[in-house]
C-alpha cells in the first residue's frame, strides 16, 4: 500500500475532516496540538509520524503506526520541503558580513564539523540519514512539476570569478533556458554555480539588468571575498522577487562555502556522495560543464559512466563550454572523445563550444527528439 503524505497544517485539518478512519498516511513535521476536537472519533491505522507534536488523546487512536520522534539537535531531520535562502540565511544582517556565523547554515555546519564530518556517532548518523531521506522526498516531490527532459544542470568550479567571461555566459545561457520553462539546476555553491542561479533570478529581465547586476557583485570576484555573500544579498534586496524558479542541489561538506543566494529552491544534503549522485540523476536534459576542477572532473566520469550503462533508459548531452579550457588545459574532452570513437565507452552524446548559442541549440534540439 502507497502512503499519501501529508506536509502542511491545511492539509491535514482536510483529512481530519472528510475521514474517521485515517490508513496509510505520513504526517511529516506537523503539528496536532490544538486539533483535540478534530481528532475525537479518528481511528489512525498504519500511519507514519515522522518528526511530530502530538497530543496525548492521539495515542489512544493508533493501530499499528510507527512514531519518529524529532532528536534535539540543530537541525530538523523531518524537514517536509526544499530550503529556501531565507532558511539557510535566517539570522543575517545585509551590512555585517560577520553575521553569516550566526545564521542556520552556518550553526549546522559547525555542529557537522563537531560531530565529525563522517559521525560514528549512532544518533547522529541516524538524524542525518533521516533528514537526506526526507530530503530526497521533498525533491522528487518538487520535481514532479518538470519534464524530465527539461531538467539542465551546471557543473563548474566554485573558484570562477564573477569577472571571468565564463561567468556571464552562464548566467545570460541559464537566464534563456529558464524562460523557455527549464529548471536549471546546480551544486548550489559558489562561481559556476552561482552564475546559474543568477541567470534564473533573471529571467523575465533584460539582459542589461543582468549585466549590471554581475558588474555590481563582480567588485566581490570570489567566495573568499569578505563582501561576496553581502553584495549578493543587496543584489537580492535591490530585485527582490523572482517568478522562476531554479534548484541548487548543495552540501554541508563544503559548508564553509556560501550556498546559493539566489537559488529558489535548495536541496542541501549532508552526504555528498547522495547529493552528487541526485544532481546528475535528475539532469536528463542535458549536463554543461563549465570549467572546474577535481570536483567536476569527478561528475564528468560519474555522468559519462552513468550514459554508458544507460542507467536512466537513456543518455543525456553532456556539453562542455570552454573548448581551450577543456582541450589544454583539462583535456577530458579529448580524452571522452578518444574512447568513445574506440568504443570504450558507449552512447556518449558529447559537444564542445565557446558560442552559448551552439550549447542553447544543443539542449533545444534534445529536448524535441
Amino acid at each position: 500500500m502507497k502512503y499519501k503524505e501529508i506536509e502542511t497544517p491545511e492539509a491535514l485539518k482536510q483529512l481530519l475532516h472528510n475521514y474517521d478512519i485515517i490508513e496509510y498516511i505520513a504526517f511529516q513535521n506537523l503539528d496536532f496540538s490544538g486539533l483535540e476536537e478534530l481528532l475525537k472519533g479518528k481511528t489512525f491505522k498504519n500511519c507514519l509520524f515522522l518528526g511530530c507534536k502530538l497530543p496525548e488523546v492521539l495515542f489512544h487512536s493508533l493501530e499499528n503506526c510507527f512514531i519518529f520522534p524529532r532528536l534535539d539537535l540543530p537541525y530538523n531531520s523531518y524537514v517536509n520541503r526544499l530550503y529556501t535562502p531565507e532558511d539557510l540565511y535566517k539570522g543575517y544582517v545585509i551590512g555585517q558580513p560577520e553575521s553569516f556565523l550566526q545564521t542556520f547554515d552556518q550553526i549546522v555546519y559547525r555542529h557537522f564539523l563537531k560531530t565529525g564530518k563522517y559521525a560514528k556517532d549512532i544518533k547522529e548518523t541516524l538524524a542525518r540519514s533521516l533528514h537526506d531521506h526526507a530530503i530526497t522526498d521533498a525533491l522528487d516531490d518538487f520535481i514532479e512539476n518538470y519534464e524530465e527532459k527539461k531538467i539542465v544542470a551546471f557543473m563548474g568550479g566554485h573558484a570562477l570569478s564573477r569577472k571571468d567571461k565564463s561567468y556571464t555566459k552562464i548566467a545570460l545561457l541559464s537566464k534563456i533556458l529558464t524562460e523557455k520553462g527549464y529548471l536549471m539546476t546546480s551544486g548550489g555553491g559558489p562561481g559556476a554555480m552561482e552564475a546559474t542561479h543568477l541567470g534564473a533570478w533573471f529571467a523575465g529581465k533584460n539582459d542589461e539588468e543582468l549585466i549590471d547586476a554581475i558588474r555590481f557583485i563582480g567588485h566581490a570576484p570570489t567566495f573568499k571575498h569578505p563582501q561576496w555573500l553581502d553584495l549578493a544579498m543587496q543584489l537580492r534586496q535591490k530585485y527582490p522577487v523572482s517568478k522562476y524558479n531554479s534548484l541548487a542541489i548543495p552540501t554541508w561538506l563544503y559548508g564553509h562555502e556560501p550556498t546559493a543566494v539566489f537559488a529558489t529552491h535548495i536541496a542541501k544534503y549532508f552526504a555528498n556522495s547522495i547529493r552528487e549522485d541526485k544532481l546528475l540523476t535528475i539532469a536528463k536534459g542535458g549536463i554543461i560543464f563549465a570549467p572546474g576542477n577535481a570536483g567536476t572532473i569527478q561528475e564528468i566520469f560519474q555522468e559519462a559512466t552513468q550514459d554508458h550503462y544507460l542507467s536512466l533508459g537513456y543518455a543525456s548531452p553532456m556539453i562542455f563550454l570552454d573548448k581551450y579550457y577543456w582541450t589544454v588545459e583539462k583535456p577530458v574532452y579529448p580524452c571522452l572523445k578518444k574512447m568513445l570513437e574506440e568504443q570504450k565507452y558507449q552512447n556518449l552524446i558529447l559537444s564542445i563550444h565557446d558560442d552559448p548559442d551552439e550549447i542553447l541549440k544543443e539542449i533545444l534540439t534534445f529536448t524535441k527528439a
